[in-house]
């Protein structure tokens, strides 16, 4: 059972990320493939905005064009991002440079990956203090080992000279946040931070990254495919599916009047604490690859075949069912389950 008090909504009015009509392209075999197609999302200040979907729909490449680290010779990025109105799409590798781990923080999905395996620790956290500010080196080494106790790591004078090899994945993980919020960023982008992590470990992390966004009052954009995480930490929810957002709402909104076949295929699926026994929902097929991909009609209808193609729209269009609340598309107002 979901608690009420997870879906109190805590954001503030200052808009600190704005989306709208936003694309991202790859290329592959000389040909553009669009991963993301016209993302339309906004983040306020002190509000967590949960973006989820099942691997391949887009979720990453969104974080990932929100802070530009694609390969700007194979990517097109296109509409507009602006982080408190200034426009990321375009903008020069050195205007995003001073940015990112300065205002915006990055947790990524694989810690071990985003670690340099030859620095120490110490030095991989002190190395965004080098670049965004001008502490002296000894209040730099005591800002370090404080970032360390903060992400809950108290042997923090011995940690800073560990390479991420000697350390637990759920060590590496806070250590990824630690340099994430060295600088007190207003914006954090959460890229699946707890993955692969145990139910305790997972716990700690989702705690701490609520104590951070409490302290420094920061917007947070967590990306997941775990809904028991969203009602645990979001205001708002996006949902994502093949490139495209199919609807978004408030947290009370998607869990309690989910609207797209997507998202309530995606809730049907959870396993139910009051139904041990009863048989998981399946979604048959898959998130169709870049190149399968059409770009006329709903996405979903084929994975789902039980709405004619005339319930579906040609185009489909974000309709407003209730203030605040977006869903893609006509095909909710007919679908149903096959036992309803």
């Amino acid at each position: 059972m979901i608690g009420e008090n997870q879906f109190k909504f805590k954001g503030s009015e200052l808009v600190l990320l704005e989306i709208k009509n936003a694309s991202t392209a790859f290329k592959v075999k000389g040909h553009y493939y669009n991963a993301l197609d016209k993302i339309d999302l906004t983040v306020n200040e002190d509000e967590v905005v949960a973006i989820v979907g099942e691997s391949g729909c887009g979720k990453s490449t969104l974080a990932t064009s929100i802070i530009g680290l694609h390969d700007p010779v194979r990517t097109k990025v296109t509409g507009s991002i602006l982080f408190k109105g200034k426009e990321l799409v375009g903008a020069s590798e050195k205007e995003l440079n001073t940015l990112r781990g300065a205002q915006i923080g990055m947790i990524f999905q694989d810690p071990l990956a985003a670690l340099n395996p030859l620095m120490r620790v110490g030095e991989q956290i002190k190395e965004n203090l080098d670049l965004h500010t001008d502490l002296s080196e000894i209040e730099k080494k005591t800002r370090v080992e404080e970032l360390l106790l903060a992400v809950g790591i108290e042997q923090a004078a011995q940690v800073v000279n560990y390479y991420p090899h000697e350390l637990s994945g759920g060590m590496r993980q806070r250590v990824i946040i630690a340099i994430a919020i060295a600088c007190q960023p207003e914006l954090i982008i959460a890229d699946e931070p707890t993955t692969a992590l145990d139910v305790t470990i997972q716990a700690q992390i989702l705690d701490l990254l609520k104590e951070i966004q409490a302290k420094n009052h920061a917007g947070i954009v967590l990306i997941t495919h775990d809904l028991g995480v969203v009602a645990q930490m979001a205001d708002r929810v996006c949902v994502m599916y093949a490139g495209q957002v199919v609807e978004k709402g408030t947290t009370r909104q998607i869990f309690e009047d989910p609207k797209h076949p997507y998202t309530r295929s995606l809730l049907r699926s959870m396993p139910q604490a009051d139904e041990p026994t009863k048989e998981l929902y399946v979604i048959k097929g898959m998130v169709p690859s870049l190149q399968q991909l059409e770009h006329r009609g709903c996405r979903f209808a084929k994975r789902d075949p039980r709405l004619a193609a005339l319930e579906h729209e040609e185009e489909p269009q974000m309709h407003q069912v209730a203030p605040g609340h977006f869903v893609r598309c006509i095909c909710w107002r007919n679908f149903t389950f096959l036992e309803e």
